[in-house]
């Protein structure tokens, strides 16, 4: 069994929120023909970033202010938190992606993994000749919870699965408390 791949995460310095713009930039006219559907997504994303039950949210909920550049051929990688106790451990699909290819940064409290998916199919046979390539982009924003200790944040990518460990503080797991469940 092979050794899994070791990504480095780069934290970076929180930077002063740039001051507000009169108007938005001109966007090219390539990205004019998905405006709508984006508008349509961060609306969607609105909607459901607002529904919570009684004041409790997900650590890891979508931030609708974050704008998704274009995904992996239309689709953003498949993403599962866990909470393990001492630790959250999230994993990305990323099939067909190689290591060399993700980047990963945490900055301003936002954990944010990019990559790159390239492939290129090619077959020679007596009556035909087939050459395909594809390849696109996509990225990930999440929110990191309070208590994760970023400067000790890994992550490994193994079989087309990325794997971050994201540690909580020693104050953070002090603030746990198991609550009984007790039959009515």
């Amino acid at each position: 069994m092979s050794e899994p791949a070791k990504i480095p995460v780069k934290a970076e310095a929180a930077e002063p929120a740039p001051a507000p713009q009169a108007a938005a930039p001109k966007t090219p006219a390539h990205t004019d023909f998905f405006a709508p559907l984006d508008t349509l997504r961060r609306e969607i994303d609105r909607v459901f970033d607002s529904f919570h039950l009684g004041g409790f949210r997900l650590p890891f909920g979508r931030a609708s202010e974050i704008k998704m550049p274009h995904d992996l051929f239309g689709i953003s990688p498949v993403a599962d938190l866990t909470d393990k106790g001492k630790e959250y451990e999230l994993t990305l699909e990323l099939p067909g992606v190689e290591a060399k290819d993700i980047n990963a940064k945490v900055s301003n409290g936002v954990l944010t993994i990019r990559g790159e998916k390239k492939e290129t199919k090619e077959e020679r046979e007596k009556d035909y000749y087939l050459s395909e390539r594809r390849y696109g982009s996509f990225m990930r924003s999440f929110p990191l919870p309070e208590g994760v200790d970023v400067e000790k944040i890994n992550a490994a990518f193994n079989k087309g699965v990325l794997t971050l460990k994201l540690p909580k503080t020693v104050e953070a797991q002090k603030n746990e408390k198991q609550i009984e469940v007790k039959a009515a």
